[in-house]
C-alpha cells in the first residue's frame, strides 16, 4: 500500500500477525481479557487466542472469525431484531460510500457490517474514527485490525486541511483502487437531538480527493445515503444530561471516561428494534447539479441527502408518543394504543431517573429526551411533504 497512507489506513494484509502481537503485549487489554475469563491462565489464554487467529492474515477474516460471532450476540442481547432494506442498491460488485446519520458510536458500521454478510454482501466497511476515541493503545491495534482508518481530531486550522485532503484521498483510493465499501457519518459526532443533518464540511473532505469537478469527485465515490432507526437510544438520558451541563457551564467538555461510559453504554444499551435502509447512490441524480456554481453544490447535495434519509426512517409508537408529549395534543393518537403509551412514558421516567445531577432540571431534562425521539418524526413528514 502506499506509504502515504500509512499513518491512518487499517491493517494491511500480511500485518495481522504482528497487530495479534501487539494486543496481546498490552497490559491493559490484558486485563480485560482476564474479566471474561478471570478463571483461565495468561499463557493459556494467549494460547487459545493464537490458535484461533490461525489463518487471519486481513482484517475482513478477522471480521468473519471474531467480529461477526461479538456482533450477532449483542444484537441478540441487546435489540428485538435487526432488518435491512437494500433493494435499492446493488450486491455484486459494487462498492459504496454508505453516509449515514450517526446513533451509535460503535455500532452504527458494526450492524451494517454483519447486516452486509448476512444478505450477501461481498465486503464489508471501512470506517473513519476520530483519535479521541482511540484512547488506549490496544483500541487503536484493535480497530485498526477491525477496518477503521483514522480522522485526526483537534488540530489547526491548516493541520485540519491537510489532514482532510489525506483522508479524502485515501477514502478515493479505498474505494476505487482497494474496492472496498466506506460509511462515514454525515456530520461530525452524533446529533444529539436525533435532527440528523448532513454538514458541507463532510461533503467538502470528500471532495478534496479524486478529480474533475465536484460532482465528478462525489460520484468517484458512489455515495449511498443510510438511514439508521433505533427504536430506543441506550445513550439517549447520557445525551439529556449533557445537554443541560453544557447550558449550565459554557465551559463544560466530556472527559475521556464520558466517552468510554458513552461507548460502553451504547454497545451494551437496549435498543429495541433496528432498521437500516439503503437510499439509490445519488449518481443517479448528481449530474443534474453540474451546472450549479460551485458554492451552491454541498448545499443542494446535503439537502437531497438529508431529504433521502429522513423519508426512510422507521418510526416506532414511542416517536409518535413523543410527539404528542411535546405538543400536548393527541395529533398522532392513531399510531399507538393506550399500552404503548404507558410503556413509553414509564420508559422516560426510568431515563430520567438515571440522570445523575446535583441539579436536576426535570422539566428541561423531559424536554430534550422527547425531542430526541420526537425529530424524526418531524423530519419523515417534511421529507415525504
Amino acid at each position: 500500500m502506499t506509504n502515504e497512507y500509512d499513518a491512518i489506513r487499517p491493517y494491511a494484509e500480511g500485518e495481522m500477525k504482528q497487530a495479534l502481537d501487539s494486543l496481546l503485549g498490552d497490559r491493559h487489554f490484558q486485563a480485560i481479557l482476564n474479566g471474561f475469563v478471570p478463571w483461565l491462565p495468561k499463557t493459556i489464554r494467549n494460547g487459545v487466542f493464537r490458535l484461533a487467529f490461525i489463518g487471519v492474515d486481513t482484517p475482513l477474516k478477522f471480521q468473519t472469525r471474531f467480529m461477526k460471532p461479538v456482533v450477532k450476540r449483542l444484537i441478540r442481547k441487546a435489540t428485538d431484531g435487526i432488518t435491512f432494506a437494500h433493494d435499492k442498491i446493488e450486491k455484486g460488485g459494487a462498492r459504496y460510500t454508505y453516509l449515514s446519520n450517526h446513533r451509535d458510536i460503535v455500532l452504527d458500521s458494526a450492524f451494517l457490517d454483519v447486516l452486509l454478510f448476512e444478505e450477501g454482501f461481498e465486503n464489508t466497511v471501512e470506517i473513519g474514527i476520530g483519535d479521541n476515541l482511540l484512547i488506549y493503545p490496544w483500541i487503536k491495534t484493535l480497530v485498526r485490525m477491525n477496518k477503521a482508518f483514522t480522522v485526526h481530531r483537534g488540530l489547526s486550522a491548516r493541520e485540519l486541511l491537510e489532514s482532510s485532503k489525506l483522508m479524502s484521498n485515501y477514502i478515493h483510493h479505498a474505494v476505487n483502487v482497494k474496492k472496498e465499501n466506506i460509511w462515514i457519518a454525515q456530520r461530525e459526532g452524533r446529533a444529539k437531538d436525533s435532527n440528523d443533518l448532513t454538514q458541507e464540511s463532510v461533503l467538502k473532505m470528500l471532495a478534496l480527493g479524486g478529480e474533475g469537478s465536484v460532482v465528478d469527485r462525489l460520484k468517484d465515490l458512489h455515495i449511498v445515503p443510510l438511514t439508521i432507526s433505533y427504536e430506543y437510544d441506550p445513550c439517549d438520558y447520557l445525551k439529556a444530561k449533557e445537554f443541560q451541563q453544557k447550558r449550565d457551564d459554557a465551559k463544560f467538555r466530556k472527559s475521556k471516561q464520558d466517552d468510554l461510559d458513552n461507548m460502553k453504554i451504547g454497545i451494551f444499551g437496549k435498543k429495541g428494534r433496528v432498521h437500516y435502509e439503503a437510499s439509490p447512490c445519488i449518481n443517479e441524480w448528481l449530474d443534474q447539479l453540474a451546472e450549479l456554481p460551485k458554492t451552491e453544490v454541498f448545499g443542494e447535495v446535503a439537502h437531497r441527502i438529508d431529504k433521502a434519509i429522513h423519508a426512510n426512517y422507521t418510526l416506532y409508537p414511542g416517536n409518535y408518543v413523543a410527539c404528542d408529549m411535546l405538543s400536548g395534543t393527541d395529533e398522532f393518537a392513531d399510531k399507538y394504543s393506550a399500552q404503548e403509551k404507558s410503556t413509553f412514558q414509564q420508559y422516560l421516567q426510568s431515563r430520567l431517573d438515571l440522570i445523575d445531577l446535583p441539579n436536576k432540571d426535570i422539566p428541561f431534562l423531559t424536554e430534550r429526551i422527547l425531542t430526541m425521539y420526537a425529530n424524526p418524526v418531524r423530519n419523515k413528514l417534511k421529507a415525504l411533504a
